[in-house]
């Protein structure tokens, strides 16, 4: 795989956020939106195009999104689970792109460092699964060579793209990730420790730490 192969990103942001009891992507967080955050996590990281995939509150989230450089894409199916989201990003990709990595808009605290190593990984190997785990849980990003993408955009029932790990896991790269990084938005109290988290970190690189999670 060469270094100029072109990687793009599938941010999942279609969700009903049933349990925050109000969209979670669109909640403010480090001076930005939560769903905003994980575009320019994308966008800084060098992932191209950038797809997002809508469906609940779709048109407030195509407003939130607007001006960003990436392309909505919307999932009508988005009721019957996560998986439809991962299939409707897949199949919006043109088979230009080597690969695409699929992001989760409501984990504040993957870096773009974490996806460009994830990048550097599939280009310098021949694996088509390049998979985080976060003391042994696999969840994103995560990378699916093109190889995969007509399985990706087959999947049918529940998995969130599993069933594919599951089946090409003996092949996957895998690259660890500290368990404080899968930090996702669920309930209200989630959405206050990463406020809290978010407010120290930028104290702390205002100190000079340089801490990053």
């Amino acid at each position: 795989m060469t270094a100029e192969a072109r990687i793009a990103g599938i941010v999942l942001a279609a969700g009903q956020s049933t349990r925050m009891g109000r969209n979670k992507l669109l909640l403010p967080l480090g001076g930005t939106t939560v769903l905003r955050r994980a575009i320019g996590t994308a966008v800084e990281a060098g992932l191209s195009p950038i797809y997002v995939v809508l469906g609940h509150e779709g048109e407030r989230i195509r407003e939130e999104i607007s001006g960003l450089p990436c392309t909505p894409v919307l999932n009508q199916d988005y009721a019957l689970g996560m998986n439809t989201s991962v299939r409707a990003g897949f199949r919006a990709l043109t088979d230009e792109a080597a690969a695409g990595i699929v992001l989760l808009g409501d984990m504040p605290f993957v870096l773009p460092a974490m996806i460009e190593e994830i990048m550097a990984r599939f280009r310098k190997g021949s694996a088509s699964l390049v998979v985080s785990t976060y003391e042994g849980v696999i969840a994103p990003p995560i990378l699916y060579g093109r190889s995969l993408f007509p399985e990706l955009r087959a999947l049918s029932g529940d998995g969130c793209g599993r069933q594919v790990v599951k089946r090409h896991r003996a092949e996957a790269v895998e690259v660890a990730w500290p368990a404080s990084a899968l930090s996702d938005l669920d309930v209200p109290a989630d959405f206050e420790h990463a406020t809290a988290r978010v407010a120290s970190r930028g104290a702390q690189k205002r100190a000079g730490s340089g801490e990053e999670v």
